[in-house]
């Protein structure tokens, strides 16, 4: 179930963007990467875990980088930023114990990031919104 809220979801958001013109700007898809990064260091915050905030800041600050480089350079890079976070998600509790992780979470993200990554690379295919800043 948790897997297809995430694509129900991803759908609603991304098709809406399009539909009242958010995707226009470059910034917006960045923007939900950054976004949906940050949701682990608030899943550490809730678990009380120092540990996990401290590991999930690592990762945070991964993607933030991608995302701001992906913003000044070139969309693509977004694509496989939100990909690669679905990966991330799936692979998450093999790779960082975080306690307040509630356990749909994984699913939910993955398949949201994935419908997300697919979009935007459908917009920039169509070039609907340029990759290249």
């Amino acid at each position: 179930m948790p897997s297809l809220i995430g694509i129900g979801l991803g759908l609603a958001v991304c098709i809406l963007a399009t539909m009242i013109g958010l995707d226009r700007d470059r910034a917006f898809y960045p923007t939900i990467t950054i976004v949906i990064a940050s949701y682990y260091a608030l899943f550490a915050i809730m678990g009380r875990s120092v540990h996990a905030l401290a590991t999930e800041s690592i990762a945070i600050a991964a993607f933030l980088l991608i995302s701001i480089v992906g913003f000044k350079k070139n969309l693509w890079l977004i694509v496989g930023a939100l990909c690669a976070h679905g990966v991330f998600d799936f692979l998450h509790d093999s790779l960082i114990a975080d306690p307040g992780v509630p356990a749909w979470w994984p699913a939910f993200c993955l398949t949201f990031d994935w419908v997300a990554g697919a979009y935007l690379a459908t917009l920039i295919a169509r070039q609907r919104v340029i990759a290249r800043a």
